[in-house]
């Protein structure tokens, strides 16, 4: 059997223009090596799998002029895992290697990753190696924890905050790996799944890889995403959402009981929904929808359910929803705090009708006195 080799290692960034969504880190990286203004402490700050390590090492790679191809693992090129590796002895051991200048190359380039894990007291025997190293020594520092980083240390550094990663920028990375593999994918399920990576690409990619074991005859489908991650069809929004628009409660709390016995839970469904009235809102302007992280196609889907959704309607439901979400954890029937939410949506525009007649009948017996 051969040897699998996962998405995040496979295609792991060679160069600064493979690096994704993190333009303003890999331009200004870029300049300054080509500049040489470079400077020799880096702090990389940024939540996991967006590219911190990749940029170190292409950094290390570039300063010294190696080819793409080349193993990080030379003599130029040391990786410290702080989690694992965080003592006053680790760091003093560190720092007797810095002395010795490169035996090939113009520079040592020393990354140490999670380095928030250093103790205090390794933090202390470092600060002076990192104010005043040789001028052969370059010092990458990546964190995903920068407040736990001592003021002293960050002194000392020049810092780069990496953002997360767009849903679309990932989903894009998808489907280009999925051309590379020969594997026919949906565009809605590489929506799905960069949805569920939260920013990281990383984690996008170990889903991908999930998602293509798990998917027969080489196809990652919408419908086998959904099934495969648990999560809830947005179709489910739209038909409870049509539920509520025709003022009956029936349908939406019979679509709440298949969702439980599906498995899924009362707090997820309400945070869904919630989601799914702030999109029906956002649709209503065009300037608006872009800020909805969903498939095109189903953006079509909320235009036409949004220009049936009046605006007072759709946020007196998102105000029950939030007051749901709020006291479902405190409350001790947590199906019916659901139900009663669902149930006060349908007779919203009732109480809306009813209170609209009693002003108009109010106004109608001032004019008569």
């Amino acid at each position: 059997m051969e040897s699998f080799v996962v998405s995040a290692r496979k295609y792991r960034p060679l160069g600064f223009d493979e690096v994704v969504g993190q333009e303003h880190i890999t331009t200004t990286l870029k300049n300054a090596i080509d500049n040489n203004k470079l400077a020799q402490a880096l702090l990389f700050c940024g939540p996991r799998g967006v590219g911190k390590t990749t940029c170190a090492r292409i950094v290390a790679r570039m300063i010294n002029g190696f080819e793409e191809k080349a193993e990080v693992n030379s003599l130029n090129i040391f990786e410290l895992d702080a989690a694992s590796n965080n003592s006053v002895e680790d760091i003093r051991n560190l720092i007797d290697q810095v002395r010795y200048p490169p035996q090939f190359g113009r520079f040592k380039v020393y990354i140490i990753d999670e380095v928030h894990m250093l103790s205090n007291a390794a933090f202390n025997a470092f600060l002076k190696t990192l104010e005043e190293p040789p001028s052969y020594a370059i010092f990458i520092l990546a964190t995903t924890e920068k407040h736990k980083v001592i003021p002293t240390i960050l002194s000392r550094c020049q810092i780069f905050d990496f953002n997360r990663i767009q849903v679309s920028d990932i989903t894009k990375q998808l489907q280009k790996i999925a051309k590379r593999e020969g594997i026919v994918a949906e565009e809605e399920a590489l929506h799905l799944i960069a949805q569920k990576a939260d920013g990281a690409l990383r984690d996008g990619l170990s889903i991908f890889d999930l998602m293509v074991t798990f998917s027969t005859g080489e196809k990652v489908t919408f419908k086998d995403v959904l099934n495969n991650l648990h999560i809830l069809d947005y179709d489910y929004y739209f038909k409870i959402v049509d539920g509520l628009l025709a003022e009956n409660p029936t349908q939406p709390l019979l679509l709440l009981d298949e969702i439980l016995r599906k498995g899924f839970d009362g707090h997820n469904f309400i945070v869904g929904l919630s989601e799914h009235l702030r999109n029906l809102l956002v649709s209503q302007d065009t300037r608006t929808i872009q800020l909805m992280d969903v498939p095109d196609s189903i953006k079509k889907q909320y235009a036409a359910q949004a220009q049936a959704s009046p605006p007072s309607l759709l946020l007196s439901w998102l105000n029950i929803a939030n007051q749901c979400d709020i006291h479902y954890k405190g409350s001790k029937n947590q199906r019916l705090s659901v139900e009663l939410a669902l149930m006060k949506m349908a007779n919203v525009n009732a109480v809306f009708k009813s209170n609209g007649t009693a002003l108009a009948q109010e106004a109608v017996k001032k004019k008569l006195n």
